[in-house]
């Protein structure tokens, strides 16, 4: 029977991880309001002239969380704490959203500035999340927890896109605001993370890197975990491990390149985070409304598609759950690899091996064929390259880097996507359904950098995970330090008692 204290700590990481729906949100808004023509109208653009314009709108909120996420979110996680890093991300949020909300008519400079603020708030928030439920989890549950991270990425999909859908059956009566409720409606989960969090325990091995408060890590460790045994063995390996970062190896953003083992690291975590949006994933999520205009010609139709596309992404997410410590990331790695690179290439076969209809798009059973495959494509990202690359970024670094990397690491995503994404829409506009043959070899290229490359590192103890790598031992090496440490002082009180007793002789 699972206890009541395991229960609590799937709350407090479930709560963590909703600020995941702010980025799934996000993505899908803006996917969005591109099938809107009143949003069009509003911002005075052309779908198919401004394909530029509009690929630099989506590029505005990756360089902002490229920015938060690069230089101040670990900073922010480290100083103020995990807890407070999540909620200044989703303040920021906030306030982002009422300025797209009410961008004023044809002032399209201050709805993308909306777009670069909210950036910065999710660039903040998304890297004190992970970090928080890696630090919290137990090892043996990491995985199945951290699953959820992704699962709550297809959550917001899932209320941007019915929303959406919801508004585009009455554009007529809703006129503007039909785009607008879709946007506005994006303050509603990080109002609610912002209310729960002064409810729950901060980080443990936050208290004791900041300010060294073995008591405030205990009384956190005592809420989520069952034996007070198991309080005193984590906390233990906690100072072990930053006894040894601390006395032998710096921290914060020096200790990323002075450590080769590292370094290592946090170049295999960038790759497999950009070889995540390069999968086909970040374009589908950002345009796949104007891919399936290739297919289909009715705005209602794709509005609904997109939304049974992110129920279906939920649905796919949980095989995560059972899979990542079961089987192991590097296997998902793998098979999510191979089969999104086997859907791309069926989708482009099918789009160019049949004819285009008068109007544009395909016929009806061509284009359920396309959508079906492009839906198989999202049953295996979404365990594998979505979830198991947020699981395994979170797990590799020890604790001295650990916010940092996280937050260079996960931004690395948008990196990927502020330069791809921002040239895709006229790719796209060029060339057709040809573009997803880009997809399926960078699938190829990714199975075989993972097949030499990436190793495995399921249920392996955070302050433990070094080895791995090729570094030495954070908790072996602390209770040497400790030890001798502990030592040093016995036998200064030994010595200090013999010369009292001679002084009394």
């Amino acid at each position: 029977m699972v206890s009541s204290k395991r229960l609590y700590n799937w709350y407090i990481s479930m709560v963590a991880a909703m600020c995941m729906v702010l980025y799934g949100y996000d993505a899908s808004v803006f996917n969005s309001v591109q099938a809107s023509q009143n949003w069009l109208d509003w911002f005075n653009l052309d779908s198919k002239k401004d394909t530029y314009l509009i690929g630099l709108i989506n590029t505005a909120y990756t360089i902002g969380a490229i920015v938060a996420g690069f230089f101040f979110g670990g900073p922010i996680a480290d100083f103020l704490g995990r807890r407070w890093g999540m909620a200044i991300g989703c303040f920021v949020t906030i306030i982002a959203t009422f300025v797209q909300t009410f961008a004023p008519f044809h002032q399209l400079g201050a709805f993308i500035a909306g777009r670069v603020i909210i950036g910065l708030g999710q660039g903040i928030a998304l890297t004190a999340g992970p970090v928080y439920i890696g630090e919290m989890a137990p090892p043996h549950i990491r995985g199945y927890i951290m699953a959820f991270w992704q699962l709550f990425y297809s959550v917001g999909s899932f209320l941007a896109y019915w929303i959406n859908y919801a508004c585009s059956l009455n554009r007529t009566k809703l006129g503007e605001w039909d785009w607008k409720m879709v946007v506005i409606f994006q303050l509603m989960v990080p109002a609610l993370i912002i209310i729960l969090l002064p409810f729950q325990p901060e980080s443990p091995r936050w208290h004791i890197q900041k300010n060294n408060n073995i008591d405030a890590a205990r009384a956190a460790l005592r809420r989520i975990r069952d034996t007070e045994q198991e309080v005193e063995e984590e906390i233990l390996v906690i100072r072990e491990a930053l006894g040894y970062e601390k006395e032998a190896i710096s921290s914060g953003y020096r200790a990323l390149w002075i450590d080769p083992s590292v370094r290592k690291r946090l170049f295999i975590a960038m790759l497999i985070n950009v070889g995540q949006q390069l999968t086909g994933q970040g374009s589908l999520n950002s345009y796949s409304t104007a891919i399936y205009k290739k297919v289909w010609s009715d705005t209602n139709t794709i509005n609904l598609i997109n939304a049974l596309n992110a129920t279906c992404g939920i649905l796919f997410t949980l095989n995560a759950v059972w899979t990542a410590d079961r089987f192991g990331r590097r296997w998902l790695f793998l098979v999510g690899a191979a089969g999104m690179g086997l859907c791309m290439l069926c989708v482009s076969v099918v789009g160019l091996s049949t004819p285009d209809l008068p109007n544009g798009g395909k016929s009806q059973p061509v284009g359920i064929a396309i959508v079906f495959l492009l839906f198989f494509f999202i049953f295996f990202y979404k365990p594998t390259w979505g979830a198991t690359t947020w699981i395994w970024t979170s797990e590799v670094f020890s604790m001295n880097v650990r916010a940092q990397a996280v937050g260079m690491c996960s931004q690395s995503q948008n990196v990927a996507n502020t330069i791809f994404n921002q040239f895709f829409p006229t790719f796209l506009n060029n060339v057709g359904l040809r573009c997803l043959f880009f997809f399926m070899a960078m699938n190829v290229v990714l199975f075989i950098f993972v097949w030499f490359f990436v190793p495995e590192t399921k249920q392996i103890p955070l302050e433990e995970i070094d080895v791995l790598f090729g570094g030495a031992n954070h908790v072996d090496k602390g209770a040497q330090m400790l030890g001798e440490a502990e030592s040093h002082a016995v036998s200064g009180h030994e010595a200090k008692s013999q010369a009292d007793a001679i002084e009394r002789v």
